[in-house]
């Protein structure tokens, strides 16, 4: 062969390998796609009246008399996760989350004409955060009662569970949903600022409000609105003080605030907590960042040597992420994603990935090194981590599945989200009572009728392993606090890397669901027990009314009675008519056995489940068991 068409045979080789890598990129790294159905999420999770601009058409409104009973207008804001509860906490950090991409991203977003989408995101929160902080020292933190909202099934726009609404003031404080508020304002102010200047400054005026309450009147918010116990607990306030003072300086530039974060740095832990978690309860690695910022920049004055403190926190959070801190580090799966807790993973490798993308914009600015336990590494290998976690998000997994609901050919299609998983009010328009919606959708397992695009479910176990089933709320459920950073992260790698397209997936379709016969009639309690060697202690734990039919809570404790370990326990479960937590199906009727992770009791060992209907205890008995 000649020279010439040796050159030309290493051309075309090239192009074979350089056209095989984009097919590859194209196939993971379709950000530019994937951030656009983020949006999507966001105006499916919608409370309020919709506005005609609405994407998301098999939504409709809801909510409309949300605080009116109790003289307040509460109309508006998101939705928190598959269920209608408007919780403030995470709702608030979305908006921050939101409002920073919108800010440190705005060159990437305008540049793939999303910048009008992020800020319609964040006022969609903030009009309802002004409304909800009517007094500079009252907050309203919460629409809705959790307990009873979990335990129906049911679309937003048919609610009948509570929309009792809960506030924080001055003697009953909240500092921690107060300061992440504040936060949400002072963002937003800045992420408005070159577009709406006036709506910029009543944000910020807000803000500060807030943060005076916040540190004035202290305590944890759920003290004061004890009913988010269960589904938000906040682990403390002093990060969300830090994190408020912080925003606030940048969206401020007044010294007060700056001098807030150094003057508490040590007794509010922002100089001596070195955290390997970033979410919507902890924000100390967020605030280190921030403050490293300052000290990149060159602006520390007489507050160099804390906030170099500050900035090694910001590395060890950075470091333990690139898995050079010392062997303090993260854990990861097999297939490299960030482990936090069982619950809902991806928040935390979403958020990480976020914040670990804006350090390395601010180390690369400042011509700065990443300085770990286990050698220098250039800023790069933060983008290259972050790049990692959305490609992981997007498909490049064990599963091959993108955990994006809509993005790319395999997703899950059982997502536990109410208004998903039930055909849209205009075209099942008849209402879907509470039980109803758990008989004739919860456990269906075909696909949801509406196609949730952009939601970030929960995500796959320590292992990679995900069961698409809607009943696995832990790693089905898709949240607010899990999505939002993805704006800022996909935004980011878009910039660096481009945008292969993508398009709009279609809905499924389904046909008309069985109408339910199901009718409520008054309870009765008599506690059972089975004569295998295993005890049943029934009670009923909570009660409430829903429309006009009473619902009752029932916990069952199943207890090993024998001095042997019991495996294989089936039992057969009579009379069930509404949702049943704790146990699996077997695929027989009225027969359920043990999660998979309690496949055992051990002698003395007991295991509950809890069920939730109208009407009589349901019968369990025991149908076998080795």
């Amino acid at each position: 062969m000649s020279k010439f068409g040796r050159s030309l045979f290493g051309v075309s080789l090239l192009l074979t390998v350089l056209l095989a890598a984009a097919t590859t990129a194209a196939e993971y790294y379709n950000y530019g796609s994937a951030l656009d159905k983020t949006f999507l999420f966001f105006e499916a999770q919608r409370s309020g009246k919709l506005p005609a601009t609405q994407r998301v058409k098999w939504r409709g409104h809801s909510g409309l008399k949300d605080g009116l009973s109790q003289g307040v207008s509460l109309e508006g804001g998101y939705y928190d996760a598959g269920d209608h509860v408007k919780f403030g906490l995470p709702m608030a950090f979305s908006v921050t989350m939101l409002s920073w991409a919108a800010i440190d991203n705005r060159k990437e977003l305008s540049g793939l004409s999303q910048m009008q989408q992020t800020l319609w995101s964040i006022r969609w929160g903030t009009d309802y955060f002004i409304k909800a902080h009517t007094q500079p020292n009252v907050l309203w933190g919460q629409v809705g009662d959790g307990q009873s909202d979990h335990y129906c099934w049911e679309r937003p726009e048919d609610m009948t569970t509570s929309r009792t609404a809960y506030k924080l003031d001055q003697y009953h404080p909240g500092s921690d949903l107060a300061g992440e508020t504040a936060a949400a304002f002072a963002a937003a102010s800045l992420a408005f600022k070159p577009y709406n200047s006036s709506y910029s400054a009543i944000l910020l005026t807000h803000a500060k409000e807030l943060f005076s309450f916040a540190d004035k009147y202290r305590g944890l918010y759920t003290d004061s609105i004890p009913n988010a116990k269960a589904f938000y607990m906040s682990s403390g306030y002093s990060d969300e003080l830090l994190w408020a003072a912080a925003w606030l300086h940048r969206a401020t530039g007044d010294q007060y605030y700056l001098k807030y974060t150094i003057d508490n740095a040590g007794y509010m832990g922002g100089t001596g907590w070195g955290m390997k978690e970033f979410s919507w309860d902890n924000k100390y690695a967020g605030v280190q960042v921030l403050l490293s910022k300052v000290l990149l920049e060159g602006k520390g004055g007489a507050y160099t040597s804390t906030l170099k403190q500050y900035q090694m926190k910001a590395d060890y959070f950075a470091c333990a992420c690139l898995k050079k801190n010392g062997g303090y580090n993260i854990q990861t799966t097999p297939g490299g994603l960030m482990y936090v807790r069982e619950w809902n993973n991806l928040q935390y490798a979403s958020a990480a990935a976020f914040l670990l993308a804006v350090y390395s914009d601010y180390l690369s600015a400042a011509n700065a090194k990443l300085n770990c336990p286990d050698g220098s590494v250039q800023p790069q290998a933060l983008l290259d981590f972050a790049r990692s976690q959305a490609d992981y998000i997007l498909g490049k997994n064990r599963q091959g599945m993108s955990y994006l609901v809509g993005y790319g050919p395999k997703y899950p299609i059982r997502v536990h989200h109410r208004g998903a998983s039930i055909p849209s009010i205009f075209v099942q328009r008849s209402s879907v009572s509470c039980v109803q919606g758990f008989a004739s959708w919860y456990r269906r397992s075909q696909a949801d009728p509406n196609v949730i695009h952009g939601a970030l479910v929960g995500g796959p176990d320590h292992n990679d392993n995900y069961s698409d089933d809607r009943t696995n709320y832990e790693q089905s459920e898709p949240t607010l606090s899990g999505t939002a950073p993805l704006v800022g992260l996909f935004a980011k790698l878009s910039g660096k890397l481009g945008s292969y397209g993508g398009g709009y997936s279609k809905p499924y379709q389904t046909t008309k669901p069985p109408a339910s016969s199901y009718k409520a009639t008054p309870t009765t309690y008599t506690p059972k027990q089975s004569g295998a060697p295993i005890e049943f202690l029934h009670s009923i734990t909570a009660n409430w009314m829903a429309g006009n039919t009473r619902y009752y809570r029932h916990k069952v404790i199943i207890k090993n009675i024998s001095q042997k370990q019991i495996s294989e326990l089936k039992l057969k479960i009579e009379d069930l008519s509404g949702p049943i937590w704790g146990l699996n199906p077997t695929g027989q009727k009225n027969t359920y056995q043990l999660p998979q992770w309690q496949k055992t009791l051990r002698a003395g060992q007991a295991h509950d489940f809890v069920y939730v209907q109208g009407g009589p205890q349901a019968k369990v008995s025991v149908l076998s068991y080795y």
